[in-house]
């Protein structure tokens, strides 16, 4: 019986450790594949349109920067960029504001709902939120706040299922005898939360603030319904509007890439780890 258990777990070993060497061999194609065409987007955005089509998958002949200001100062992508920036800024500041103090009340307050209320959230995360697209316009257009950023960001601040999720996830590690400790000193529910968790909390909310970040920014769905002046278009919509010509547009297209994916990219090499522990952070040791 010892004999057939050990030959049982070596075979186990063996099979555990081919299947890692599969995921591990179609997890590094699939990354060299994208490095290779987010690489190959950004080198077209340096290139002339002759060099574009004659040589779309090599190194350019010489960098130009020409396409760049072509997008920026003459296309008014540059009105694009400020509207992106906006929106980013103010959604995910919304989100975090609301899916913070959300989480905080349903983690360290007993009520009536309170069970109800979590599973909402959970569940909400099998939804997406175009599914609710006509409610929701119809709701900004009573609010008269159709084509505005504001109203969008409104939008992307009640998606909240997720950060809800990861913060509710952050404070049930948290430790409740640092909250009675600042009441006994005096301070009140708000000032514990403002003074005492906040600073504790930064990883996460850092996490959260970067991931819908990163969301808000990639969108193209939300912004093409609710923001039809051409004013208020932001980058996905500029660079989706060179689409309807996409042949003449060519490098067009490439500039505006590159420029969206600009902070993308800066994201994932500088804070690509600190998401990582943001998401695993679960608990506060006191």
């Amino acid at each position: 019986m010892t004999k057939r258990r050990a030959h049982k777990s070596i075979s186990e070993t063996r099979s555990a450790a081919v299947a890692k060497g599969i995921i591990s061999v179609v997890l590094i194609l699939y990354s060299f594949i994208a490095i290779y065409l987010i690489g190959n987007s950004i080198l077209n955005a340096f290139k002339t349109k002759p060099d574009l089509i004659a040589n779309t998958f090599g190194w350019p002949n010489a960098f130009v920067l020409e396409n760049f200001r072509i997008v920026l100062v003459e296309d008014g992508f540059m009105r694009n960029l400020i509207n992106s920036l906006l929106l980013v800024t103010m959604g995910t500041a919304l989100l975090v504001a609301f899916s913070s103090t959300v989480s905080y009340g349903l983690s360290m307050y007993t009520f009536r709902g309170r069970g109800f209320l979590s599973n909402y959230f959970t569940i909400g995360l099998m939804f997406p939120i175009q599914l609710g697209i006509l409610p929701l316009f119809i709701i900004l257009k009573w609010l008269n706040l159709v084509n505005s950023l504001f109203g969008l960001a409104l939008i992307y601040a009640a998606n909240m299922s997720f950060s809800v999720v990861v913060f509710s996830r952050f404070f049930r590690g948290f430790e409740h005898a640092l909250l009675e400790a600042a009441r006994i000193d005096g301070a009140n529910d708000f000032q514990s939360f403002i003074f005492l968790v906040i600073p504790i909390m930064k990883p996460v909310v850092f996490t959260v603030a970067l991931l819908n970040f990163i969301m808000i920014w990639n969108d193209f769905y939300l912004p093409l319904v609710f923001l039809t002046n051409s004013a208020n278009r932001t980058l996905t919509l500029g660079i989706y509007n060179y689409t309807a010509d996409f042949l003449s547009n060519w490098n067009k297209v490439f500039a505006g890439v590159a420029v969206a994916l600009a902070p993308i990219i800066v994201i994932y090499f500088f804070f690509s780890e600190r998401i990582v522990t943001g998401l695993t952070t679960g608990s506060v040791k006191g």
